[in-house]
C-alpha cells in the first residue's frame, strides 16, 4: 500500500508481531512512526463540492436506522475532487453500501449532472443480482437533485435518499471512500487528468 494510516498498518503487521512474541500496540506503532517522521499528514486544503442551497426537490434519508444486508441493496454516491498538474477535477463515485465497492464512477473537470448520471449508469450495469428495492443515497447538492439525476433514478426503479443537511455523517461511507483515495492511493500529483 502506498499510503496507508497508522490503525491500518497495525492490523496488517499485528499477526506477524504476535508471531515473533512481540507485544507492540497501535499507540506505540503511531510513537515510533512519529519518531522517526513516517506518519502521513493528511492535507488540509478544500475544495467544495456540494452545493444544497438551491430550489431543487430534496428527498428523505431513508438510511436512518437502516442497515443493508446484501449487495446492490443500497448505492452511496459522492462527488471529491482530485487534482493534477492541470487543475482539480472531480471524481463522481457510487459505491455499494453492503460489498463497499464502488460499482460505478466518472472523472470529469466540472461537477455538472452528466458526470454523476455516467456513474450511475456505469453502477447499474454492473449488478447482475438486484434486491427488488435499491436505494440511492447522496447528499444534497444540486447535482444529485437535477431532473437529469432524478429522471435516471426513476428509470432505474431507485428510490432517492438524502441527507438531512450539512451533516456529512449521514453519508458517511461515501466520505470514506473518498478519504481512502485520496489519502491512500491518490498520493502522488499526476501530470494530466488521463493519468489519474
Amino acid at each position: 500500500m502506498p499510503s496507508i494510516g497508522t490503525r491500518k498498518l497495525y492490523w496488517l503487521i499485528k499477526p506477524k508481531l504476535l508471531e515473533q512474541g512481540l507485544k507492540f500496540g497501535r499507540d506505540q506503532l503511531f510513537k515510533v512512526l512519529k519518531e522517526n517522521d513516517l506518519l502521513i499528514r493528511p492535507k488540509r486544503r478544500y475544495t467544495k463540492t456540494t452545493d444544497s442551497k438551491h430550489w431543487m426537490k430534496k428527498h428523505p434519508n431513508l438510511l436512518k436506522d437502516y442497515s443493508p444486508i446484501r449487495a446492490n441493496e443500497v448505492f452511496v454516491s459522492d462527488i471529491t475532487y482530485v487534482e493534477s498538474a492541470e487543475g482539480v477535477h472531480y471524481l463522481s463515485l457510487v459505491t455499494d453500501a453492503y460489498t463497499r465497492q464502488i460499482k460505478g464512477y466518472k472523472l470529469s473537470s466540472d461537477m455538472r449532472a452528466e458526470n454523476v448520471v455516467q456513474a450511475l449508469h456505469m453502477a447499474m450495469k454492473s449488478i447482475k443480482d438486484r434486491a427488488t428495492t435499491l436505494i440511492h443515497h447522496s447528499d444534497r447538492g444540486s447535482q444529485y437533485c437535477s431532473e437529469l439525476y432524478q429522471s435516471a433514478l426513476q428509470r432505474y426503479g431507485i428510490s432517492p435518499s438524502m441527507t438531512d443537511g450539512g451533516d456529512c455523517y449521514q453519508n458517511a461511507l461515501a466520505e470514506r471512500i473518498n478519504g481512502i483515495l485520496k489519502q491512500e492511493f491518490l498520493t502522488t500529483r499526476c501530470k494530466t487528468m488521463k493519468e489519474l
